[in-house]
């Protein structure tokens, strides 16, 4: 097991990294102060862990209330959100019961919300499933709920008390999941880690074929990666937003397309290539570089070209984006494989030449 540490002050937390840690009742016991505790997962994840995470939890004499929620990005929204919500209220939870998300990002971003709003905040542990919520979403504190215009747009920070990170659930991923949760491990390299983007070219393939070794590597740099990140900038008022390389274009994806027709990563890898273009059309990004980024993405299975949903539609969906202010339109972008910048300098001729170049009809998954 590796040990990483977000570091918030008061609110800092480990992050626990390993095979097997579902079973080890002994890294919970520090952050489950009552006898017992709520589990809200899906109904893919219950059927496979939540059986072992109730034993677990069973040996130190706590007793867990699962909520079971349907899954997909679809039901990431109000009315699901009440279900945890009734949940908590019916077995008359306190502010000091602890909430569990066990399962993948729609589930860990729901549980955060939820926990962040019953009575006031109560305690909450994320405990990953998919590669991209190992990696990205559960580490940081970002929660939140999707709205028909804009993915993500209602929500708050809200850390969690500890991250269980058991890379032995990547076992049962889809592999088309398991290839969405690469394109948030390759963003690690491009914005700020041009040695990790060179360790992914060389090994891509054996994430793919979910070499053991491989994957704690690529994990653990990712989230030594995004805890410094956090650490230097909790709530987004610099560096954080660059980890949103790819997510503007990639949020108007999903949105357009309707919640879950994309997975996530699936979209970001789109965006990232449509921002490496604008780059390199700012003459920021080499071509050479341009080519190399597409080439990884290809490599790990993953989409090169956004849906086709026309340049206007594009810009619509962009405008709802969190990263615009004063009706200016930020963009993260790339100097360098390894350097991100976020930028209001784009011209509209140049996004939309971008997205003209990277959106046709070859744009699915």
């Amino acid at each position: 097991m590796q040990t990483l540490n977000v570091s918030l002050a008061e609110r800092s937390y480990p992050i626990y990294i390993g095979c097997g840690l579902l079973a080890n009742p002994e890294l919970l016991v520090p952050y489950l102060k009552q006898k017992k505790v709520v589990v809200v997962t899906n109904s893919t994840v219950a059927p496979l862990y939540l059986d072992l995470l109730r034993s677990t939890l069973e040996k130190i004499g706590i007793s867990a209330i699962p909520v079971v929620l349907p899954d997909g990005e679809q039901y990431k929204t109000w009315k699901t959100l009440n279900l945890i919500f009734d949940a908590l209220l019916g077995a008359h939870c306190e502010r000091s019961t602890p909430l569990l998300a066990l399962g993948g990002g729609v589930i860990g971003d729901m549980g955060g919300f939820a926990a962040s709003c019953y009575q006031r905040g109560m305690p909450f542990i994320q405990i990953p499933t998919t590669l991209l919520s190992l990696v990205d979403s559960s580490v940081g504190g970002k929660t939140a709920i999707n709205h028909p215009l804009g993915k993500n747009m209602i929500g708050a920070f809200y850390q969690p008390r500890l991250v269980l990170a058991d890379i032995s659930t990547l076992d049962t991923l889809p592999d088309r999941e398991l290839k969405a949760g690469l394109a948030e491990v390759i963003k690690y390299g491009l914005i700020r880690d041009p040695e990790f983007f060179c360790w992914l070219e060389a090994n891509i393939e054996k994430l793919l074929v979910r070499d053991k070794e491989a994957l704690a590597y690529a994990v653990h740099r990712s989230c030594a990666n995004k805890a410094e990140v956090v650490a230097a900038d909790e709530r987004e008022a610099g560096e954080r937003a660059l980890l949103n390389l790819g997510h503007t274009f990639g949020h108007a994806i999903e949105t357009g397309m309707g919640y879950g027709e994309w997975l996530h990563g699936e979209a970001v890898s789109a965006g990232t290539v449509i921002a490496s273009e604008l780059s390199c059309r700012m003459g920021w990004l080499a071509a050479g570089d341009v080519l190399r980024i597409e080439s990884l993405f290809l490599r790990a299975g993953l989409p090169v070209h956004g849906a086709p949903l026309g340049v206007e539609r594009y810009l619509e969906l962009m405008s709802h984006d969190k990263k615009v202010e004063d009706g200016r339109l930020r963009l993260v972008l790339l100097k360098r494989i390894g350097e991100a910048v976020l930028s209001d300098q784009a011209s509209d001729a140049l996004i939309r030449a971008a997205i003209e170049v990277r959106c046709t009809q070859t744009g699915s998954v």
